[in-house]
């Protein structure tokens, strides 16, 4: 495998770290957080820009190694900003539908 230039490794590698020490920041709300909807929204947000980082670095090395541009990560990117909201409103309305202090709707 050929060495990768300086300039790509430097900024490859912060992108990683700062997809790390976000990914860690995301997880600490998680055990730092009481409630469930701090807790969802906490780990979402450390989960996509953890993401973000990862695919932007791949971009980055990868298009370095093959000499083209290569945009194929932008997909998982892309597909994870779709689903990720989807998946926290569909856990939050199952949070809302067993909260104890909702009142229950009489029939």
């Amino acid at each position: 495998m050929s060495e990768l230039p300086l300039w790509v490794t430097i900024p490859a590698s912060l992108l990683l770290i700062l997809a790390g020490i976000m990914t860690l920041i995301g997880s600490a709300g998680l055990l730092r957080l009481n409630r469930f909807y701090p807790r969802m929204h906490a780990v979402t947000l450390g989960n996509t820009m953890g993401v973000g980082c990862i695919v932007l670095a791949t971009i980055l090395v990868a298009s370095t190694l093959s000499g083209w541009l290569v945009l194929r990560p932008l997909l998982i990117l892309a597909l994870l900003i779709l689903v990720s909201p989807i998946t926290a409103i569909l856990l939050m309305r199952a949070g809302v539908r067993r909260d104890p202090r909702r009142p229950v709707p009489e029939e």
